[in-house]
């Protein structure tokens, strides 16, 4: 999720007329710092270490094992069973209204499957309904329960989450306010890789799974065991009150910036553009995560009360207590192998009085005896309290941004600008990065012209002859996003073609092409797209399409079939099997087709449109004038709706 969060605060596009977005760093024109990679950790760098699983280390650790696993990382992500499921299925409680879409839905159990019912009402007439069996429930239950389901190994969200705090189901996160994907929106590897255990993922696809773990195991934090394994059975045990066992990370023994960087894996949630040839696999405990990847936040003017669920190493980083102890990790005031449920509050008042204890003879704290008394002598509850979280409804969490007076401070202001964008995990990233940056936070959640501005000025600062290879891609992708596809083909002919090995550059080329009436030349970076992903449905529907545009019917139809084959809800690839159908006069298929679309989305555009015209010739009239009233209604843009129904009303 792949990754759509931080909406309310970020889509403020009106902000960034008001000052020019810039970038917080040192020097953001600095070449690249080159890590040298090597550890005592055997297990960081060497490419023959490999995962064992969480029940290989068990045999050993059992008692840290049965700890682990009643945490909010063992218990993220598993199978959908009433066991995993911390809902309330009651009636009076198991319905939630998208009044921007207008559609119900129903979370019930049958048997032991989960399921949810989507559907729509016209007067006492149900129009619509579509049943989706979920298979993984995401999300320990502390704050929700959030609903994937797998067709064909390819992971989607499911429209509904259920809030655990406010005991209610509600729309899933990012879906309000008309922004539903309804059953489409990907789970792809950036959310997989956080929210569970690594998987065996489809290497040329978004979101295709061989398999999923169910909850984060050891090795997210301790790096392979396979040497750690191989060792212990052959060798003596090693003495860790003596010294460390380099066989394997244990963070505690790690820096302070390298056990931050552990946490900040997942914990430093924000933008994140991977560096050029990494993935969300690589990186292991004991590595610093700028080698991966960089995480940016964007800042605004008034925003210090703001933050979103799960970037809890941004808040401490603005904390004075980080900036002068120079020495505050996560582990600090956490231990990871116990949940937050069972962990004493005396541990985390500890945590302040090493810092902040009796040395004067006089309490640490200002407040009166009285406010301290009321309080229990909680440092926590008064510096640390529970904020809303803005890309989360209905939640509540601990704001880790420590400040002497957290609320006061802040809850009188407003966000009045946007002040530019912070790399939290490296204080040095080159320009690209930084532009890719501004792209990624452009194309996620803010289009403002604004970060396109800014992108293209930083892409500019850096000019060496290594960069100018890789920032063609980079002005693809900006001009792209400007709709200037002019520039997109100008960047592209200064490409070698076999070059290319990226699926997204190569579909924007396609697309420009495309969009500029050459589908002739569309068609071949289409096809270079689909070759880089084969299992990028999407991908292969446009490719598809482009062949439709040329008329290469049995072409087009067997990548249609191939879509179908790999996911059979794919409602694109439907409705044009559909439309080729009808045009060959093959009225039984081209229906079929089309109501398996409308069954999967009923106000889908270009297949109401088949529909009407599929009716109309099959003479019946008064179901092609409800099927153009409809669209008219949920695309009252549509020109060519509007024209057939006054045909029709004739």
């Amino acid at each position: 999720m792949s990754s759509r969060l931080l909406r309310k605060l970020l889509l403020l596009p009106a902000l960034f007329a008001i000052t020019l977005p810039v970038f917080f760093c040192n020097n953001p024109k600095h070449e690249d710092e080159k890590t040298q990679e090597t550890s005592l950790w055997r297990n960081v760098y060497d490419t023959n270490a490999h995962y064992v699983g969480m029940q290989t280390c068990r045999i050993c650790h059992q008692s840290i094992y049965e700890t682990f696993i009643q945490t909010g990382m063992g218990q993220s992500f598993g199978l959908a069973t009433k066991e995993k499921s911390a809902a309330d299925f009651t009636p009076a409680h198991a319905l939630v209204y998208d009044s921007a879409l207008d559609y119900y839905y129903k979370p019930f159990w049958a048997n032991d499957s989960l399921f949810i019912m989507e559907y729509r009402i016209e007067g006492s007439d149900t129009v619509h309904k579509r049943i989706q069996k979920v298979d993984y429930i995401v999300g320990s239950g502390q704050h929700t329960n959030s609903h994937i389901f797998n067709t064909n190994g390819y992971l989607f969200q499911a429209p509904i989450t259920f809030y655990t705090q406010k005991h209610k189901w509600d729309l899933a996160p990012g879906f309000e306010k008309g922004a539903s994907s309804r059953f489409q929106r990907l789970i792809e590897l950036e959310c997989m890789s956080c929210h569970n255990g690594y998987p065996d993922f489809v290497s040329n696809s978004e979101n295709k799974f061989t398999a999923v773990k169910t909850g984060i195991d050891c090795e997210r934090c301790h790096g392979p065991g396979s040497l750690h394994v191989q060792e212990r059975q052959t060798s003596k045990p090693v003495d860790t009150s003596k010294g460390p066992d380099y066989s394997i990370v244990n963070p505690r023994r790690l820096s302070t910036e390298l056990q931050n960087n552990v946490c900040q894996r997942c914990h430093l949630q924000g933008i994140t553009v991977l560096n050029d040839g990494k993935t969300f696999f690589d990186f292991r405990p004991g590595m610093k995560l700028s080698q991966v990847m960089n995480v940016f936040m964007p800042e605004y003017a008034g925003a210090q009360d703001k933050m979103i669920m799960a970037s809890h190493v941004e808040r401490m980083k603005k904390s004075l207590c980080f900036i002068q102890s120079g020495k505050m990790s996560c582990i600090t005031c956490h231990n990871p192998h116990v949940s937050v449920k069972f962990t004493p509050r005396v541990q985390y008042i500890t945590a302040c009085q090493s810092c902040h204890g009796n040395i004067t003879g006089q309490h640490p704290c200002k407040e009166s005896e009285k406010m301290r008394a009321a309080k229990n002598n909680d440092c926590v509850t008064c510096h640390m309290p529970h904020n809303g979280s803005i890309d989360i409804p209905h939640v509540a969490v601990t704001d880790h941004f420590i400040r002497r007076r957290p609320v006061a401070d802040t809850l009188q202001k407003k966000i009045t600008a946007f002040l530019g964008m912070k790399c939290f995990n490296n204080d040095k990233p080159d320009a690209i990065t930084i532009a890719r940056g501004f792209m990624e936070f452009y194309e996620r959640y803010a289009p403002s012209k604004g970060l396109l501005d800014s992108t293209i000025r930083y892409l500019a600062m850096q000019s060496d002859a290594e960069a100018s290879k890789k920032q063609n891609r980079d002005y693809i992708r900006v001009y792209y996003l400007l709709k200037d596809f002019q520039k997109v083909i100008g960047y592209a002919t200064k490409m070698q073609p076999a070059a290319i090995n990226d699926a997204w550059t190569a579909y924007r080329i396609g697309e420009a092409y495309y969009q500029l009436q050459q589908p002739d030349s569309a068609l071949f970076w289409y096809r270079r797209s689909t070759e880089i992903w084969k299992y990028s449905p999407d991908f292969e529907n446009k490719y598809g399409i482009c062949l439709l545009a040329l008329n290469q019917i049995p072409e087009a139809m067997a990548v249609f079939q191939f879509i179908l084959s790999e996911n059979p809800n794919h409602i694109s690839a439907l409705t044009s099997l559909g439309y080729i159908y009808m045009q060959q006069g093959n009225n039984t298929m081209a229906y079929d087709y089309m109501i398996r679309a409308d069954y999967l989305d009923p106000d889908y555009e270009q297949n109401l449109v088949n529909l009407a015209v599929w009716y109309h010739n099959n003479n019946q009239a008064e179901q092609a004038k409800k099927r153009l009233e409809h669209l008219i209604k949920k695309h009252p843009d549509n020109e060519r709706a509007k024209a057939m129904l006054s045909d029709l009303e004739k």
